[in-house]
């Protein structure tokens, strides 16, 4: 998810590379018939931007999953979420 996002970003004219795009991945684990199961992935992604660019970000951060193969591929099985926070860039 975050190489899909980070594809549409750059497709928009804002880098999300060198470390200005980053995620972290939490999950929730269940138990069913003694066995743990994966329930819920959210990733919660960092974008180091100006401000200028929220409004893109927030639309690409919109329509991106469904251009994403891992999530088209586990959708139906986990409940997979995501954010982005925009970070200013250091002065």
């Amino acid at each position: 998810m975050l190489g899909t996002f980070g594809g549409a970003l750059a497709a928009r004219k804002i880098d999300p590379d060198e470390g200005r795009l980053s995620a972290e991945v939490t999950g929730e684990v269940e138990t069913e018939d003694n066995v743990l199961v994966i329930r819920r992935i959210h990733v919660a992604l960092t974008l180091v931007a100006p401000e200028a660019v929220r409004e893109t970000v927030e639309r690409v951060h919109g329509i991106y999953a469904m251009s994403c193969p891992l999530y088209r591929t586990l959708r139906g099985a986990i409940e997979l979420t995501s954010s982005v926070v925009l970070a200013p860039p250091a002065a």
